[in-house]
């Protein structure tokens, strides 16, 4: 079937949710050019630019929206369907149900390409994502390590992790706070393990190769042990393939020495800082940890093995369950409870590379090439249009890259610190020579500690951060970073990351907004903000 042929029905439409953002444009059948979805609008704003009149393009996640959270809805779906070219970033940026939308709706001979991982090809440069997760206590995630091609997964493939029983003086709990302060409940001892409905209340479900944060709650001191299960589900029809199990133990406000002897592990390993993950592997079929004291992903972390692993949750991770409905289920507000915090307020599943790649102009326009390449693959006849559109448009973004390069440079060196409330911007202070400071990430709380506004305020002092920066779209959950900046008589101001918004509606004003921001900001005798 060709892109000019009539569509096929509607495939089946998966996670799809309600959002109240304005509906982007949507594709049809009808017309003669090439038919093209993104996942975001500055995706959309690049294949605009290669394609010109010869494309339609319309991105899912709407200008303005949050692309790590935005739910999916029918008329995306739709556009899905009438598509004959597929841009995604992947890297894990999109929620989860973007990408199931985008490949479970796409026609088989529809081209669909995640940019991320194949810009490798045109020189672009991949950093790790790092997070500070500033934590005194050990970060304790969740873990699916491997693709899992050999059986048959992809990139919607989901990896479910069940726990099946535990042990231990009081009940156990995982549960993830999100941005705005809700909290997600995924493990709960104290009702029982239903294996009835295959332990669907305990269980969590992540994409294959990707880890998620986690809060871990102990309601008494003493020794504990979880046992976890894992799954893979390769699609919505097949059975689930099964990854074995493990036990995990854990030694709260007790010596973690004393809970490996009750609990006949032999030759303890005992994890008690840094970054430590409970792991699938799901192409070996296998549960154990993965840990780095020193608080690394998964390039440093090493393999422990789950019989040997001591969690140590320590006397000083006792606090009091906060108050308000949504922590009810811990207690009552007041009571102690030993907590493992979760490293980054939100939901935050993620892979092990920053997926922001065009943060750096040099990036994005490998991201272009990529797209010339794509569009030529779908629509041959018009192959001599792409490529000189591109080489236009490269030669713009070579020009912008210049002068921003040249605006950066205007920054005294001393004064080239970030502080964001979105760890979006390590490709930008890698390319043009800044330093991310920090951004906000709180414990799990509805309000962020005293301790946390402290930090924060610390680190602005101690650098001399004459301004912090906010994305527009994130404006909501900023009160840590507004409030701070207004006690120490700084200035906050905007940045873009991961959207537009009616005032920035094109890459290249992205880039440049941001140059112009930054300079204007961290240099005061530069001028006003833009």
């Amino acid at each position: 079937m060709t892109r000019r042929q009539g569509t096929t029905a509607l495939a089946a439409v998966l996670v799809l949710g309600l959002t109240g953002c304005a509906a982007p444009p949507s594709l049809s059948a009808d017309g003669d050019r090439l038919r093209v979805v993104t996942t975001t609008g500055i995706l959309r704003d690049l294949v605009q630019n290669v394609g010109g009149d010869l494309v339609d393009v319309v991105s899912l996640v709407p200008d303005r929206a949050d692309t790590h959270s935005y739910e999916p809805t029918l008329r995306d779906a739709r556009n899905v369907v009438y598509a004959d070219v597929a841009f995604s970033n992947y890297a894990m940026l999109e929620e989860q149900s973007v990408i199931k939308t985008l490949d479970a709706n796409l026609r088989p001979d529809a081209v669909n390409v995640s940019l991320a991982e194949e810009a490798v090809k045109y020189a672009a440069e991949i950093i790790p994502l790092v997070e500070d997760v500033a934590l005194d206590t050990v970060w304790l995630g969740l873990r699916a390590q491997g693709r899992g091609e050999a059986r048959g997964a992809t990139r919607t493939s989901e990896v479910e992790v069940s726990a099946v029983s535990a042990t231990g003086p009081g009940s156990i709990f995982a549960y993830l706070t999100g941005s705005f302060g809700n909290t997600e409940r995924y493990i709960d001892s104290s009702d029982g393990f239903d294996a009835a409905d295959g332990y669907r209340h305990d269980s969590v479900t992540l994409p294959a190769d990707a880890h998620t944060h986690l809060s871990w709650a102990f309601t008494e001191p003493g020794a504990y042990t979880l046992t976890l299960r894992a799954r893979l589900q390769v699609d919505e029809t097949s059975r689930p393939v099964d990854l074995g199990e493990a036990r995990f133990a854990f030694a709260v406000g007790i010596d973690p020495l004393d809970a490996a002897h009750e609990l006949g592990v032999a030759d303890p390993l005992v994890l008690e800082r840094g970054h430590a993950d409970l792991t699938v592997d799901v192409d070996a079929g296998t549960l154990g940890v993965r840990y780095d004291p020193s608080g690394g992903g998964e390039h440093t972390q090493q393999t422990l093995p789950a019989d040997r692993a001591i969690v140590e949750v320590p006397a000083k991770a006792r606090a009091e369950i906060p108050a308000g409905e949504e922590f009810r289920f811990l207690g009552r507000a007041g009571q102690p409870v030993y907590q493992l915090a979760q490293a980054v307020l939100g939901k935050h599943v993620h892979g092990e590379i920053d997926p922001h790649l065009w943060q750096d102009v040099r990036n994005a326009m490998a991201y272009v090439q990529l797209i010339r390449d794509t569009l030529i693959r779908a629509d041959p006849e018009h192959a001599r249009d792409y490529t000189a559109n591109t080489d236009r448009y490269l030669a713009e973004l070579d020009a912008v890259d210049t002068d921003v390069r040249a605006e950066y440079a205007r920054i005294p060196p001393a004064d080239r610190h970030l502080v964001t409330t979105h760890d979006a911007f390590g490709y930008l202070a890698h390319a043009y020579g800044l330093e991310v400071a920090g951004f906000v990430s709180p414990n799990p709380a509805v309000e962020p500690s005293l301790a946390d506004r402290r930090r924060l305020a610390d680190t602005i002092r101690t650098l001399h951060v004459p301004a912090v920066f906010l994305e527009p779209n994130l404006a909501a959950r900023s009160s840590t970073l507004t409030d701070v900046a207004g006690d120490l008589g700084i200035r906050v101001c905007p940045i873009y990351g991961d959207t537009f918004s009616d005032t920035v509606t094109t890459y290249e004003g992205l880039v440049r907004f941001n140059a112009e921001s930054i300079l204007s900001c961290l240099t005061p005798s530069e001028g006003t903000t833009p």
